[in-house]
C-alpha cells in the first residue's frame, strides 16, 4: 500500500542504521528503495540523486524526501523526511542537553577528543569529493581558487563567492561533448504548485532578515540564520560546517568549542548530518532554548532544501537539457570542494588542533578512516577516548 505511514516506517528504520553520510545514505536509500522495495528503478533513482546534487541543501535527505514523496505523494515526502531524521535529532539535543553537565577534567578531554573527530572526517570527506568532483587539471584549478577565495573573503560573503566563480568558471572551462540522458521521473508535483514552492523558498529566504531586524527575537534570528545556512549550501553534509559557524559562532551565540563537539559527535549518529542544528538550535545563546530552539533549528536548515526540490522537480529536465547546465554544476561542484578544503584548516584545525598529541590523536582517526575503513562512530570513540587520556 502506497501510504505514509508505509513511507515513514521504512524510513525510520534508515534514520536508526544508516551510519556513514551522505554518499554512503545514498547507498543504503539505492539497496532499500531501488532493489529490495522497488519503489523505483535504477534510471529514476540516479536522476533524483542528480537533481538533488545540483540544488543546495542536503542532498541525501533531499532524495529520501524525493522518494517518498513519489511513493505517497506530500504527506509521503514529510514522512519520509521525519522518519529520516528524527533519530539523530533526537539523540543530538540529548547531547545538547547533557552536554552541560561535563564539567571538570574529564568532561574538557571529552569535549576536546570530539571536537578532534572533526579533523579527520573533514580531512576525508575532501579527498573523497575532490576524487569525484575534480577529476581533470581544470575542475582542480577551480576547486583551489575557490579555497583561496574562501579563506581571504569575510564571512557569508565567502561561499558566495567562491559558488559564483565556480558557476561561471565551470560555464567556460568545463563545457563538453557527453549527452544529457533523457529524464525519467514523472514529477508528481505540478507546474502550479512548483512555482509556489520557489515563490515561499525566496520569500522566506528574503522576508526573515527584515522580520528579525523588526522584532529583535532570538528566536526569529535563530530561524533566520539557520534557514539561510540551509538555502546556501551547495554540496550540503559537511560543506554547511563553515555556514553554520558564521550565522551562530561568530555573532557569539555558540562558543567555538562547543560548536565543533557538536559536529564531531554528529558523527556517531545515523541520519543525516544536518541534525546537527538541533544541537546548536538548543545550546545557542542568549537564552538556551532546549527543545524548542532545537525544533526551530532543525526545520529552519531542512525547509529551503524540501522546498527547492518540490520546486525543481517539474521544470527540472527542461532545464538539464540547456548546453552550459551541466558544465555550470560542474564548477559548482568543484568549488564546493574548494570551501570545505578551506573549512578544514579554518575553523576545524586551527580551532581544535593544539598540541603534538592532537595531531597524534588525528593522525590515528585518519588511519582509521582511510586505510583501516573504520566506521566513523569507531573513529569518534577512539579520538574521544584520547581526548580523555590526555586530560
Amino acid at each position: 500500500m502506497k501510504t505514509p505511514a508505509e513511507v515513514l516506517f521504512a524510513f525510520l528504520r534508515l534514520g536508526l542504521t544508516s551510519f556513514g553520510g551522505p554518499i554512503a545514505h545514498l547507498g543504503y536509500f539505492r539497496a532499500e528503495f531501488v532493489v529490495r522495495r522497488q519503489w523505483l528503478d535504477e534510471r529514476a533513482f540516479s536522476d533524483l540523486v542528480a537533481l538533488c546534487q545540483f540544488l543546495p541543501g542536503p542532498a541525501s535527505s533531499q532524495v529520501g524526501y524525493s522518494v517518498g514523496l513519489l511513493r505517497a505523494g506530500g504527506w509521503g515526502g514529510l514522512a519520509a523526511w521525519v522518519g529520516f531524521t528524527l533519530p539523530s535529532a533526537v539523540a543530538m539535543v540529548c547531547f545538547a542537553l547533557g552536554a552541560r553537565t561535563l564539567t571538570g577534567a574529564a568532561g574538557e578531554g571529552l569535549v576536546h577528543g570530539l571536537t578532534l573527530v572533526a579533523v579527520p572526517i573533514v580531512g576525508q570527506a575532501v579527498i573523497g569529493m575532490g576524487r569525484t568532483l575534480c577529476p581533470d587539471l581544470r575542475r582542480a584549478l577551480i576547486a583551489v581558487v575557490s579555497a583561496l577565495i574562501a579563506l581571504a573573503a569575510p564571512g557569508s560573503i565567502a561561499q558566495l563567492l567562491t559558488i559564483a566563480f565556480g558557476a561561471a568558471a565551470g560555464a567556460y572551462l568545463c563545457r563538453g561533448s557527453v549527452p544529457t540522458a533523457p529524464w525519467t521521473v514523472t514529477s508528481p508535483v505540478s507546474q502550479r504548485a512548483g512555482l509556489a514552492a520557489l515563490t515561499m523558498f525566496f520569500a522566506l529566504l528574503l522576508a526573515l532578515p527584515v522580520a528579525r531586524a523588526i522584532s529583535h527575537s532570538s528566536l526569529v534570528a535563530l530561524a533566520d540564520a539557520f534557514y539561510r545556512s540551509g538555502a546556501l549550501v551547495f554540496g550540503g553534509g559537511h560543506v554547511v560546517l563553515p555556514l553554520l559557524r558564521e550565522a551562530l559562532v561568530s555573532p557569539g551565540w555558540v562558543d567555538e568549542r562547543a560548536f565543533l563537539a557538536g559536529y564531531g559527535a554528529a558523527q556517531a549518529l545515523p541520519g543525516p548530518l544536518f541534525s546537527v542544528a538541533g544541537y546548536l538550535g538548543a545550546v545557542a545563546l542568549p537564552a538556551a532554548h532546549g527543545w524548542a530552539g532545537a525544533a526551530l533549528g532543525l526545520v529552519s536548515i531542512f525547509v529551503p532544501g524540501l522546498l527547492l526540490v518540490t520546486g525543481a522537480l517539474p521544470f527540472w529536465s527542461r532545464f538539464r537539457s540547456h548546453p552550459r547546465a551541466e558544465a555550470t554544476l560542474r564548477g559548482v561542484n568543484a568549488a564546493v570542494v574548494g570551501v570545505l578544503g578551506a573549512a578544514l584548516y579554518d575553523p576545524v584545525w586551527t580551532n581544535s588542533v593544539r598540541s603534538a598529541a592532537d595531531i597524534g590523536i588525528v593522525l590515528v582517526g585518519f588511519a582509521l578512516l582511510m586505510v583501516w575503513r573504520a566506521p566513523p562512530l569507531l573513529v569518534c570513540a577512539v579520538c574521544a577516548l584520547g581526548g580523555l587520556l590526555l586530560r
